[in-house]
């Protein structure tokens, strides 16, 4: 497998992204964007981006901040999200300069692009969809659903898969329901997954570190939700 860290530009921010992909394959192939937590583009998206590889995609994880960057703790993770999710233009902005890397990319097919992403790193997919990005697909692993700018009728071209915990503090059920609302009122072909028994991060093994209970690792949902997005990447990619 070739992995190597890629600079890229939003604007005058330098932003240092993560390519993986598997060298034998000559062909052109699908390429998925990896956008990470709050925490920034650390191992955690990393290997997601190699496991993604290893399934024969090309995986772009990007970077939300510029320079690599990452949080020390929660709250510096805050602080360094809070310019990028309260601007919904800059955020939007921010996962564009990385999906249009991805698409740059010699090994990449553009015309079949998804993404995925983790908390934070979710929400950039969903915006991106809302945005009418030219994705097929986006599957998001325990992501905020909230967004300042709803989609309108017909602006989703992607197919949505939201996987979710029952029990996140921090994407409650009804915004889990008004994101429904808003994915059906938009026409979208939508699905979301909740899981009993989870909270936040359940993809993250590190996510009891942070001190928080809302955050926590979970084995079995880790496993399930990524056989649910392999299997719903095969159903957008059939064609």
């Amino acid at each position: 497998m070739k992995t190597e860290t890629i600079d890229y530009r939003d604007g005058n921010v330098t932003l240092k992204g993560f390519l993986a992909y598997d060298e034998r394959q000559s062909e052109k192939r699908p390429g998925i964007l990896v956008m990470p937590e709050a925490f920034g583009l650390g191992v955690h998206a990393k290997q997601r981006a190699q496991r993604l590889a290893e399934l024969g995609y090309v995986a772009f994880a990007g970077d939300p901040y510029g320079d690599g960057m990452e949080a020390k703790d929660l709250p510096e993770a805050m602080k360094m999200a809070g310019p990028l999710t309260q601007d919904p233009a800059k955020f939007r902005q921010r996962g564009r300069a990385a999906l249009d890397k991805l698409a740059s990319f010699p090994q990449v097919d553009s015309t079949r692009l998804a993404a995925i992403g983790f908390c934070m790193g979710g929400t950039f997919g969903l915006e991106l969809a809302r945005d009418g990005a030219p994705l097929k697909g986006v599957a998001t692993f325990h992501a905020g659903l909230q967004t300042q700018r709803p989609a309108s009728e017909g602006q989703v071209k992607a197919s949505i898969l939201v996987l979710t915990g029952a029990d996140d503090p921090f994407v409650l059920a009804d915004q889990v329901v008004k994101f429904e609302e808003e994915m059906t009122k938009a026409k979208a072909d939508w699905q979301v997954i909740s899981y009993s028994g989870t909270v936040h991060s359940f993809t993250n093994p590190d996510a009891a570190s942070v001190g928080n209970p809302g955050l926590a690792y979970n084995k079995l949902t880790d496993e399930r939700s990524w056989k649910a997005m392999a299997s719903f990447f095969e159903e957008i990619f059939r064609a």
